[in-house]
């Protein structure tokens, strides 16, 4: 169950099979997304149209290496909307967060957990009352992301799971950016019992990532966009 007075909205991209998350104060109508695609912005705008939101914020969990952010076309469309981005990511953005920030939005908050190993500037967002986690490409259904690229570690992504992810409560919903095989979401619970990888001890995870051989992506040279549209 989501909290009361929670708009909330779970969005999928299905070229790169991301989701974009909508979250809103149903009474302030005070809202953030979560991971926005270049692709769908005209969907993202009618969604935020059609509900009567105010979009105060375009949060990115990472640099994307598969897909192309659509925070500079929001921000085009949505003048007050902000791009938001992690200070140890190295990319442009109008706000930079850090460990222990938080994003409000109306009687809501997202707190910043700094989760690196992916890429460096990784982060985790999880809403005020625990109930609820995004946690992008560090830990999906099931899985993880990636970690033999973009300043990837295998070692450091284990031990953000570990320390930041897997000590929220067993309840705390977890929704990733993406997931290729029609999961939508997750439990830390869940996830401490039932993921393949994370379920096992740090060096038989670092054998696993080391063996994965996956295809670099598609659309990796395509994110960069000048500062004005990030």
């Amino acid at each position: 169950m989501h909290p009361q007075g929670l708009i909330f909205r779970q969005l999928f991209e299905k070229q790169s099979c991301t989701y974009s998350y909508l979250l809103a104060d149903d009474t302030t109508k005070e809202a953030l997304i979560i991971d926005p695609v270049l692709e769908t912005t005209e969907r993202d705008l009618r969604v935020i149209q059609q509900l009567g939101l105010r979009l105060l914020y375009a949060v990115n969990t990472h640099v994307h290496a598969d897909h192309v952010t659509g925070s500079g076309c929001l921000k085009t469309a949505i003048p007050e909307c902000r791009s938001v981005l992690s200070e140890a990511s190295g990319g442009q953005a109008d706000i930079h967060v850090k460990e222990g920030q938080a994003l409000k939005f109306g009687r809501f908050a997202l707190s910043v957990r700094s989760t690196p190993g992916h890429t460096d500037g990784c982060v985790t967002l999880v809403l005020n009352d625990l109930s609820l986690a995004f946690t992008g490409d560090t830990l999906l259904i099931r899985g993880c992301g990636r970690t033999d690229f973009q300043q990837g570690s295998s070692e450091t992504l284990y031990q953000s799971v570990h320390r930041k992810i897997f000590t929220l409560p067993d309840h705390c919903l977890l929704y990733p950016a993406h997931d290729y095989t029609g999961q939508t979401v997750s439990s830390v619970g869940e996830e401490r019992k039932f993921n393949p990888r994370l379920t096992k001890t740090l060096s038989e995870f670092v054998e696993i990532m080391n063996n994965l051989a996956l295809p670099y992506p598609k659309q990796i040279g395509e994110q960069e966009r000048p500062a004005d549209q990030l």
